[in-house]
């Protein structure tokens, strides 16, 4: 293995002068940093990232803790954020919870102990009390969620209009019996997502039904059952309005797999716009989210902090908009 010391040699210079060089020590003229990370990658010289930690040398990592990658929502985010922090020369390490506040707390006990430059997480629905501990000894900020208890910096989405929108537009169609299926309130996004649809529901000067089912957002089986159970009902919804992603890939997998018209049998509201909605059925009407340009300004405003050793105790919010993309998937309640 090529150390230090081997370059130190070709070059004829101290240890010190090439490890000074590999660190861009502003000690260092420009010209021997050339020097030096040319003998570098001559021999194949690569860094003890290991070492340079136990000295206290800050690494390049940032850590992004998400609750589940199959969820395309994370998924864009970890690739927005890769790439906005790799023109930077940082390195992001993914780490998934599945929203368990143990394995949540674990990851983050991990991250700061190899001395990572910071970590951005999408918090479970309850934190443990020693994230917050932990957290507090390296720079971090919430994305998409918010949790109190872990600090007031946050960039996320404005569910609450999400679902307003959407069960104001269900409504325009002359719906009266509407079902809403989405996470639990224990998450703050799934408490501001059903907030938004009863809100909207109270604006109407019509008697209006509603159903709620309300689970695990990241469950499509979830978003399955649901559907059988409203489906069931003597007196079953005309209209669905989904508040989750995983949620709206069951739904559509179920209406699928009982051959109901859509919407003729029922009027579907999607939640997240998939590469394949516009294209399932009549064209899925839905709730397009900004993830991939909130996880980059995340990103941007983050880095920016860290070169610049900004407070990252100051309390700061910003709040992306959704859009509800209009498709064949909702229209007036059948008459039959």
């Amino acid at each position: 293995m090529v150390t230090i010391k081997d370059i130190a040699a070709i070059l004829q210079v101290s240890p010190s002068t090439v490890g000074r060089a590999l660190a861009d020590d502003r000690r260092i003229s420009a010209e021997m940093k050339r020097k030096v990370n040319e003998a570098a990658t001559q021999v194949g010289y690569v860094a003890n990232q290991a070492a340079r930690m136990m000295r206290g040398v800050e690494s390049n990592l940032v850590g992004l803790i998400v609750p589940d990658i199959r969820n395309s929502f994370y998924s864009t985010i970890a690739h927005a954020l890769s790439r906005c922090l790799l023109s930077a020369n940082y390195q992001l390490t993914l780490c998934e919870t599945d929203d368990d506040r143990m394995l949540e707390l674990r990851h983050i006990k991990e991250l700061t102990s190899v001395n990572v430059t910071g970590i951005i997480l999408v918090p479970s629905a309850k934190p443990h009390p020693d994230s917050a501990r932990f957290l507090k000894m390296t720079p971090h900020i919430q994305l998409l969620r918010k949790q109190q208890l872990l600090g007031e910096q946050w960039f996320g989405i404005d569910d609450r209009r999400a679902l307003y929108e959407s069960t104001m537009h269900i409504l325009s169609e002359g719906h009266r019996r509407i079902a809403y299926i989405g996470g639990t309130e224990v998450l703050p996004t799934g408490a501001a997502r059903v907030q938004g649809f009863r809100e909207a529901v109270k604006t109407s000067s019509h008697q209006i039904d509603i159903y709620e089912e309300l689970g695990a957002p990241s469950s499509p089986e979830f978003g399955r059952e649901a559907v059988r159970r409203l489906l069931s009902l003597k007196e079953r919804p005309t209209a669905l309005v989904i508040g989750a992603v995983q949620n709206t890939s069951g739904v559509i997998d179920e209406i699928q797999d009982q051959a109901l018209n859509v919407p003729r049998d029922i009027s579907v509201v999607g939640f997240g716009d998939e590469l394949g909605y516009r294209w399932w059925g009549p064209g899925l009407t839905t709730v397009q989210l900004p993830v991939s340009q909130l996880a980059t300004a995340c990103g941007l405003w983050f880095l920016h902090h860290l070169q610049n050793k900004g407070d990252l105790d100051t309390p700061y919010s910003f709040i992306s908009p959704p859009q509800l993309i209009i498709r064949g998937s909702t229209a007036a309640p059948s008459s039959r």
